[in-house]
Protein backbone atom coordinates (compact mmCIF):
# COMPACT_ATOMS: atom_id res chain seq x y z
CA UNK A 1 0.00 0.00 0.00
CA UNK A 2 1.28 3.28 -1.31
CA UNK A 3 0.39 6.54 0.14
CA UNK A 4 0.05 9.97 -1.52
CA UNK A 5 3.01 12.43 -0.56
CA UNK A 6 2.55 16.41 -1.61
CA UNK A 7 5.49 18.97 -1.82
CA UNK A 8 5.54 22.44 -3.01
CA UNK A 9 8.37 24.26 -3.91
CA UNK A 10 8.62 28.07 -4.91
CA UNK A 11 10.74 28.48 -8.10
CA UNK A 12 11.60 31.76 -9.57
CA UNK A 13 11.87 31.13 -13.04
CA UNK A 14 9.83 31.35 -16.13
CA UNK A 15 7.11 28.44 -16.44
CA UNK A 16 8.03 27.48 -19.97
CA UNK A 17 11.95 26.94 -19.01
CA UNK A 18 10.93 25.42 -15.98
CA UNK A 19 7.85 22.78 -17.52
CA UNK A 20 11.04 21.87 -20.07
CA UNK A 21 12.75 20.95 -17.03
CA UNK A 22 10.27 18.63 -16.14
CA UNK A 23 9.32 17.29 -18.98
CA UNK A 24 11.94 16.61 -21.65
CA UNK A 25 14.54 13.60 -21.54
CA UNK A 26 17.31 16.44 -21.92
CA UNK A 27 15.38 18.80 -19.11
CA UNK A 28 15.14 15.65 -16.75
CA UNK A 29 18.95 14.41 -17.32
CA UNK A 30 19.76 18.09 -15.97
CA UNK A 31 18.66 17.02 -12.71
CA UNK A 32 16.57 14.34 -11.87
CA UNK A 33 18.57 11.26 -13.15
CA UNK A 34 21.97 10.78 -15.08
CA UNK A 35 20.09 10.12 -18.62
CA UNK A 36 16.51 9.62 -19.81
CA UNK A 37 16.59 7.78 -22.89
CA UNK A 38 12.77 7.26 -25.10
CA UNK A 39 12.01 3.81 -25.74
CA UNK A 40 8.54 4.11 -27.61
CA UNK A 41 5.94 5.94 -25.02
CA UNK A 42 8.29 4.98 -22.19
CA UNK A 43 11.06 6.55 -20.46
CA UNK A 44 14.17 5.32 -19.31
CA UNK A 45 15.80 6.84 -16.21
CA UNK A 46 19.17 5.83 -15.82
CA UNK A 47 21.40 6.30 -12.38
CA UNK A 48 24.57 4.72 -11.80
CA UNK A 49 23.76 2.47 -14.31
CA UNK A 50 20.57 1.31 -12.71
CA UNK A 51 17.70 1.76 -15.20
CA UNK A 52 14.12 2.45 -14.34
CA UNK A 53 11.35 2.72 -16.84
CA UNK A 54 8.39 5.22 -16.67
CA UNK A 55 5.50 5.90 -18.77
CA UNK A 56 3.78 9.20 -19.34
CA UNK A 57 0.28 9.65 -18.58
CA UNK A 58 -0.67 12.53 -18.80
CA UNK A 59 0.46 15.88 -20.27
CA UNK A 60 -0.91 19.56 -20.27
CA UNK A 61 1.87 21.64 -22.29
CA UNK A 62 3.17 24.39 -19.79
CA UNK A 63 1.52 23.21 -17.06
CA UNK A 64 1.69 19.32 -15.41
CA UNK A 65 3.02 16.14 -16.58
CA UNK A 66 2.59 12.66 -15.09
CA UNK A 67 4.29 10.08 -15.06
CA UNK A 68 3.86 6.10 -14.05
CA UNK A 69 6.34 3.58 -13.04
CA UNK A 70 6.81 0.32 -14.51
CA UNK A 71 6.38 -1.61 -11.04
CA UNK A 72 2.76 0.31 -11.02
CA UNK A 73 2.07 -0.07 -14.13
CA UNK A 74 -1.13 -1.93 -13.08
CA UNK A 75 -1.90 -0.05 -10.93
CA UNK A 76 -3.85 2.82 -12.04
CA UNK A 77 -3.73 5.23 -8.85
CA UNK A 78 0.39 5.28 -8.38
CA UNK A 79 1.66 7.65 -10.33
CA UNK A 80 4.34 11.36 -9.49
CA UNK A 81 3.03 14.09 -11.07
CA UNK A 82 5.01 17.62 -11.72
CA UNK A 83 2.25 20.78 -11.64
CA UNK A 84 3.67 24.69 -12.49
CA UNK A 85 1.49 27.21 -10.82
CA UNK A 86 1.90 30.59 -11.78
CA UNK A 87 0.65 32.72 -9.10
CA UNK A 88 -0.60 35.80 -11.20
CA UNK A 89 0.53 38.83 -8.41
CA UNK A 90 3.99 37.96 -7.91
CA UNK A 91 4.62 36.37 -10.95
CA UNK A 92 6.38 33.34 -9.05
CA UNK A 93 6.18 29.72 -10.38
CA UNK A 94 5.39 26.75 -7.74
CA UNK A 95 6.27 23.73 -8.78
CA UNK A 96 4.05 21.04 -6.90
CA UNK A 97 4.98 17.43 -6.69
CA UNK A 98 2.68 15.11 -6.11
CA UNK A 99 4.24 11.17 -5.54
CA UNK A 100 3.11 7.74 -4.01
CA UNK A 101 5.52 6.04 -2.03
CA UNK A 102 5.79 2.92 0.55
CA UNK A 103 4.23 4.68 4.54
CA UNK A 104 7.91 3.36 5.94
CA UNK A 105 9.99 5.21 3.12
CA UNK A 106 7.81 8.98 3.46
CA UNK A 107 10.58 10.77 5.18
CA UNK A 108 13.22 9.50 2.42
CA UNK A 109 11.29 10.51 -0.41
CA UNK A 110 10.15 13.63 1.35
CA UNK A 111 14.31 14.26 1.24
CA UNK A 112 14.58 12.68 -1.83
CA UNK A 113 12.44 15.16 -3.42
CA UNK A 114 13.98 17.97 -1.66
CA UNK A 115 17.50 17.08 -2.68
CA UNK A 116 16.19 16.71 -6.42
CA UNK A 117 14.41 19.93 -6.59
CA UNK A 118 17.72 21.39 -4.76
CA UNK A 119 19.40 20.23 -7.71
CA UNK A 120 16.93 21.69 -10.43
CA UNK A 121 17.52 24.83 -8.72
CA UNK A 122 20.97 24.73 -8.83
CA UNK A 123 20.68 23.89 -12.27
CA UNK A 124 18.22 26.92 -12.94
CA UNK A 125 20.28 29.45 -11.44
CA UNK A 126 17.91 30.39 -9.07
Amino acid sequence: MKERIELEYSLNSASKVLFDHLSTPSGLSHWFADNVNVDGKDLIFIWDGSEERARVLTKKPGKSIRFQWEEDFDEDEYYFEFKVVKDEITGVSSLLVTDFVETDDIDEAIDLWDSQIAELKRFLGI
